[in-house]
């Protein structure tokens, strides 16, 4: 056990988040997600819903601030205007967490060629459809860091 660290975030998922650095991306799948074909590292993460997943992570890492986009969701095949509630929700987890960060919508496969480029694919068992986040990390400030 560790003090302050989000109890959702396993030790393999703390190694990954820990080797990010800036500008490197982290996908959190729904189980419908092909994430085993990909390409980047997969970490499991069955009985945690996606909701729940990008809560914990945000808690512990910052968005990109020095590019125009730092979150992306699944575009809804067929009504690429539509806002599925996992989708409206994890937008206010980024507000909460992150700031005025909005989640922008990409086209179905385009996700999956910007998730080949992640450097981790989280495997949620998020059952709603569209349960799909990109987030790109931002830097972590010296004050923001822990001093020992």
């Amino acid at each position: 056990m560790l003090k302050g660290i989000h109890p959702l975030l396993g030790p393999d998922l703390l190694h990954v988040l820990r080797s990010m650095g800036h500008g490197d991306d982290i996908v959190i799948a729904d189980a419908n997600f092909p994430v085993t074909f990909l390409g980047p590292r997969v970490v499991r993460a069955d009985g945690v819903d996606a909701v729940a997943m990008a809560e914990a992570i945000l808690t512990h890492m910052p968005l990109d601030t020095f590019v125009p986009e730092a979150a992306w969701r699944m575009e809804v095949v067929g009504d690429p205007g539509a806002v599925p509630e996992v989708c409206a929700t994890f937008q206010e987890i980024v507000h909460r967490h992150a700031g005025d960060f909005t989640i922008h919508s990409v086209e179905r496969f385009a996700f999956y060629e910007m998730a080949r480029k992640a450097a981790c694919i989280v495997a949620t068992t998020e059952a709603r459809l569209y349960g799909n986040l990109i987030l790109k990390m931002g830097v972590v400030h010296p004050h923001e860091s822990a001093r020992i």
